[in-house]
C-alpha cells in the first residue's frame, strides 16, 4: 500500500476514535445538562408566575384562575400543596393520584430533587415556596423526561451529521497534506533511481519544506559528490596509466638499446642512470598510491595520540629547512604552546611537509606555518609569497594524479587531504595576505 494511502487511514482512523469517544463523553453528559438547564428554566418560568401573584393567596378562586392563565400560555404542568392543611390547591395534571402520591412519597423541602416517578413516565421537578400569613405552599413545576429526551435524540443527530461532516472535511484535508507530504518523497525515489543509474546530469530540483528540502539537498550533495568522484576515479585511472606508461616506456626503450648493442661506452651508462632514475620516480609512485589505497582502507595503519602543535611545526621546519636554504626562502613560524590535537603524528608530519615542499617550490622568498586557535578546532595555516593557484584548479587540486606547475606525482595534496581527514579535519585552500597559496589545516581540539 502506497504511503500517501496508509498516512490517509491512519489519520481517519486517529480522528474516528477520538471523535467516537468525545461523542460518547458528550452523549453521556447531554441528559445530565438538559435536565440541569430545564430545572434552571423551570425555576425561572415559576419566579415569574409567582410574580404575578406575589403574596395572593392561592385558595383565593381568581388568583388561580389569573395562574391557570400564565400556564396554559408556558404550557406548563404544575400542581400547588399547602403543608399546613396538607391540601392540594390545584392541579394541571389530570390524574391526582399521582399527583397525591408524589405529595407522600417526596420531601418537598429537599433542595435537590430527584426524578419524580408517574406511572410510565418520569419528570423533572423545580419547587417554589410561597410564604403567605396563614400557610406554607409550594408550587411545583414538571416535565416530562420524555420530553428531553426527545431533545436529546435531535441533538445526538445533529452531532452525528457535524461529526460525519467533520469526519468527510477532515479525510480530505489529510489526503491533501498527505499528498503535499508524499508527492516529494516519491519526486526523491526517482531521483535516487537516476543516482543509481548514474545520471547524473537529469537531476531536478524538488519542492518541498522542512525535513524533506534537507533530505533533497543532502541526495543532491550526494549525488554531486558522487558524479566527482567517478569522475575523479576516471581521471585516476587515465592520469595513473599515463604516469605509469611514461617511466615504463623509458626503462624498455633503454634496456632494449643496451641489450641490442645500440647504446654503448658512455650512451650505455647515462641509460643505465635514467633507467635507475625512472626505476626510482616509479617507485615512489606506486608506494604513494599504496599509502593512499592503505588510508582510505586499513584502520590499523593510523595510529592515534595526543599531538603537541608547537612540536609537529617545530619539526617540520628543521626538515624542510635545507630544501628551503637550498631555495632560497626563508621560513617563518608562529606556534604558541599547549595547543594539542589527536592524530598519527608521523602520518600529519608527512602531510605537512607535501604541502611546506610544494610552498618551497613555488615561494619567492617566504614561508608564514602559523598555528590559529579557532575556538572548537585549530588551524594550521602554511601560506607562500608564490605566484598562487589558478582558480580553476583549486577545486580539484587535492585529487589524486592533478599536479600543478612543476609537479611531481599528483599524489603529495591528496594524500595530505586523506590523512588530514582521517584525523576528522580539514583542509582548504585559500589566497594568503603574503601574495600566494594558502594552505589551511582544521583539526578538532582535545578534550
Amino acid at each position: 500500500m502506497k504511503l500517501q494511502y496508509q498516512l490517509t487511514i491512519a489519520f481517519t482512523t486517529l480522528l474516528v476514535i477520538i471523535m467516537t469517544v468525545a461523542g460518547i463523553l458528550v452523549y453521556s453528559m447531554m441528559m445530565d445538562m438538559l435536565i440541569k438547564d430545564e430545572k434552571r428554566q423551570l425555576e425561572d418560568k415559576g419566579e415569574l408566575i409567582v410574580n404575578f401573584i406575589l403574596y395572593e393567596d392561592l385558595n383565593n378562586t381568581a388568583n388561580v384562575q389569573r395562574l391557570m392563565q400564565l400556564l396554559e400560555e408556558y404550557n406548563l404542568q404544575v400542581f400547588a400543596y399547602d403543608d399546613r392543611s396538607d391540601s392540594l390547591l390545584f392541579s394541571s395534571i389530570a390524574n391526582v393520584d399521582i399527583v397525591e402520591g408524589w405529595i407522600t412519597r417526596y420531601d418537598f423541602e429537599e433542595e435537590e430533587q430527584p426524578l419524580w416517578q408517574g406511572y410510565e413516565e418520569r419528570y423533572v421537578v423545580s419547587i417554589i415556596p410561597l410564604y403567605t400569613p396563614v400557610s406554607t405552599q409550594h408550587l411545583v413545576l414538571l416535565t416530562p423526561l420524555q420530553d428531553l429526551q426527545a431533545v436529546q435524540q435531535s441533538l445526538l443527530g445533529r452531532m452525528v451529521l457535524i461529526f460525519l461532516i467533520g469526519i468527510g472535511v477532515a479525510v480530505a484535508l489529510s489526503h491533501y497534506l498527505t499528498k503535499r507530504l508524499v508527492t516529494p518523497l516519491t519526486k526523491l525515489k526517482y531521483q535516487l533511481k537516476k543516482i543509481e543509474k548514474r545520471k547524473f546530469d537529469e537531476m531536478e530540483d524538488i519542492e518541498a519544506t522542512g525535513e524533506i528540502k534537507e533530505v533533497e539537498r543532502s541526495v543532491a550533495e550526494m549525488a554531486t559528490e558522487l558524479k566527482t568522484y567517478i569522475q575523479s576515479q576516471r581521471q585516476f585511472f587515465q592520469n595513473a596509466s599515463h604516469e605509469l606508461k611514461t617511466p615504463l616506456m623509458t626503462i624498455q626503450g633503454y634496456a632494449e638499446g643496451i641489450r641490442d648493442g645500440v647504446f654503448e661506452g658512455a650512451e650505455e651508462q647515462r641509460g643505465l642512470n635514467v633507467m635507475v632514475k625512472e626505476i626510482g620516480r616509479l617507485k615512489k609512485i606506486i608506494n604513494e598510491m599504496i599509502l593512499l589505497a592503505k588510508l582510505d582502507s586499513e584502520e590499523n595503519i593510523y595510529h592515534l595520540r595526543r599531538i603537541n602543535l608547537a612540536e609537529l611545526v617545530k619539526q617540520t621546519e628543521e626538515r624542510a629547512l635545507p630544501i628551503a636554504n637550498e631555495k632560497g626562502v626563508s621560513l617563518h613560524i608562529k606556534a604558541p604552546e599547549n595547543h594539542f590535537i589527536y592524530g598519527d603524528q608521523d602520518k600529519i608530519l608527512q602531510a605537512m611537509m607535501n604541502i611546506v615542499t610544494n610552498g618551497i617550490r613555488h615561494a619567492k622568498t617566504q614561508m608564514l606555518i602559523s598555528v590559529v586557535d579557532k575556538g572548537q578546532f585549530y588551524a594550521v595555516d602554511i601560506e607562500d609569497d608564490g605566484p598562487g593557484i589558478e582558480k580553476e584548479l583549486m577545486e580539484k587540486l587535492f585529487h589524486r594524479f592533478v599536479k600543478g606547475k612543476d609537479g611531481e606525482t599528483g599524489l603529495g595534496l591528496a594524500i595530505s587531504r586523506a590523512i588530514v581527514e582521517r584525523s576528522e579535519g580539514t583542509i582548504r585552500l585559500d589566497e594568503s595576505t603574503l601574495g600566494g597559496a594558502k594552505f589551511i589545516l582544521e583539526f578538532p581540539k582535545t578534550k
